[in-house]
């Protein structure tokens, strides 16, 4: 049987009315709340925001609770709803403050540098803020600001708008994406590489990330010309440098009254410490194990080079048993368990392609810190959870990441961020392995693994680790998973996550029971009470609390 709970509407502050406790038996009701609440694009006030929110609400219980008369003795910001009983939760109140950004959407620049529909955007920051959001995250496009030449900048969007940022009191995480935007999974616009660069890939296209097949990748460039004159003068990491350094020189004011709370370097594709090892564009499908992208000159010649030095010049090229993208480890003699993988020249080739990797993050990190001098730093590490369960763990392998079953593939990637003093920004830390299962059998995903194995090896080292969903996530459910890495329950040290950036601002965030659910999940993160909490009591929760 259904039970009976209060709809408690108390007032705040700032506000006529706050939604305090909401518990509802009707997935009827919530149909009507997004067409209440989608005019937020509009320019409404936050104190009209907070009003419609809460007469929405009233509105879709009139049918249950009727008309609240004076003399009928209950409170007249106080009606009873039938629900169902709630799903026992952690209790997060006075836990350790976890900062929450929120991403700004893609094309908040457009292509001319300038800030697109000023306005809706403002709204939304200032609803965001009436939420006590810390602040939010935006790429800095290499392809928008550096576009047409070498070494002339256009940051006049971004200037703008850091100002409206800073003028509502947020706080500003800045990425450095050095990759193109478009071919992703949640990517609705398109930023390629500058003009002048893919100019000079179009007569030298080396300069590209290259699989076994000869298929060039142009969403960023190869590691193999990180000290290669072969843009126009200047190396890959020369082109990186100057690109922060003026970055740092103009938002000089930003960086003083530290609006500018980080910036995040990007380091390969989607702005990840990663290969493009399972793009889209080549037919990619999940959960393919991908490909090795080593194939450009620069880095076969390293290959030969680190083949040579080991005595062994045949090893000096790529496996041909790997398989291809959409490939499953056990269809590949590379793979299987007992595979080459394993061997001894797998384990050179893969020992020499995961060095390329931290090589790459190791160099960009040191001229980062040397360009923001005392602004922390960031990078980000992405959750390949795909085969996790097998030996052999393939898709974590192409992308560079040495870490089969025999062997801790993040530690030496941990330690690298350490010595720059950096952060950690993991993904899919939303995810639950069981979905996983339900959803995709034959992956042997295993997510909750994988992120208990990064966060680990970073604590291991105490370096911060922030995290950010690798999905859309609007329900309690994932909220909570990503609670509870946040602050691990049985953390003997107490660690938790440095931050967590939300994926990201866009009109389904914006829905009204969507953003609800969102405002909750802020106030857990940032150990405040909630309201409509059910602590769970079981016996396993309070043993592990004791």
């Amino acid at each position: 049987m259904a039970l009976l709970r209060t709809l408690k509407l108390s007032p705040a502050p700032n506000f006529p009315l706050h939604l305090t406790t909401l518990s509802i038996t009707r997935p009827s009701l919530f149909l009507g709340w997004s067409s209440k609440f989608k005019g937020l694009n509009k320019c409404y006030s936050v104190r009209e925001f907070r009003a419609r929110r809460t007469r929405a609400l009233v509105d879709d219980h009139q049918d249950l609770i009727g008309n609240v008369s004076p003399d009928s003795g209950i409170d007249s910001q106080e009606v009873v709803v039938d629900s169902h009983p709630k799903m026992p939760e952690r209790d997060f109140t006075g836990t350790a403050y976890v900062p929450v950004y929120v991403m700004l959407p893609l094309g908040t620049i457009n292509m001319n540098c300038e800030l697109v529909d000023p306005d809706s955007l403002i709204n939304q920051l200032r609803v965001l803020k009436s939420i006590n959001v810390d602040g939010v995250m935006v790429d800095c496009w290499w392809g928008i600001v550096e576009a047409h030449a070498p070494q002339q900048y256009n940051w006049s969007g971004y200037k703008r708008l850091f100002q409206i940022v800073c003028d509502l009191g947020l706080k500003l995480q800045v990425v450095m994406s050095f990759h193109e935007c478009g071919g992703n999974v949640g990517d609705d616009v398109h930023i390629p590489l500058p003009q002048w660069v893919m100019e000079i890939g179009h007569n030298n296209p080396d300069i590209f990330f290259t699989d076994r097949e000869g298929r060039r990748n142009n969403e960023c460039l190869t590691w193999g010309i990180d000290k290669e004159r072969v843009l126009r003068g200047r190396t890959a990491l020369e082109v990186y440098f100057d690109y922060m350094r003026s970055f740092r020189v103009e938002f000089d004011e930003f960086f003083e009254n530290r609006v500018i709370s980080e910036i995040e370097i990007g380091l390969g594709p989607c702005g990840e410490l990663r290969y493009p090892s399972y793009p889209a564009k080549h037919g990619w499908k999940y959960p393919g194990i991908g490909e090795f992208q080593c194939y450009d000159k620069y880095l076969m010649k390293s290959l030969e080079k680190a083949a040579e030095v080991r005595g062994h010049a045949f090893w000096g090229k790529g496996p041909d048993n790997a398989g291809s993208y959409n490939s499953k480890p056990h269809d590949t003699r590379f793979f299987c368990d007992g595979g080459d993988y394993d061997g001894y020249y797998g384990r050179f080739f893969l020992n020499w392609y995961s060095h390329i990797l931290i090589d790459h993050g190791d160099r960009v990190l040191a001229l980062a810190n040397l360009a923001f001098e005392d602004t922390p730093i960031a990078a980000k590490l992405s959750g390949i959870h795909w085969w996790y369960k097998t030996a052999s763990h393939a898709a974590e392998l192409t992308a560079g990441f040495y870490n089969p079953c025999n062997r801790d593939g993040y530690a030496p990637i941990a330690s690298m961020f350490k010595k720059h003093d950096a952060t950690l920004n993991f993904t899919c830390v939303e995810l639950r392995t069981l979905d996983q299962h339900e959803d995709f059998p034959e992956a042997l995903a295993d997510p909750e693994g994988l992120v208990w194995q990064v966060l680990n090896a970073a604590w291991d080292v105490s370096i911060s680790v922030a995290s950010e969903n690798a999905l859309p996530c609007y329900d309690r459910e994932g909220y909570n998973k990503i609670l509870e890495n946040a602050k691990p329950l049985t953390n003997p040290d107490g660690r938790h996550l440095s931050a967590f950036t939300y994926l990201r601002l866009n009109q389904s965030l914006m829905d009204q029971h969507n953003f609800i659910e969102f405002e909750r999940f802020v106030k857990k993160m940032h150990g405040e009470p909630v309201p409509d909490l059910v602590v769970d009591t079981s016996e396993e929760a309070v043993s592990d609390v004791k």
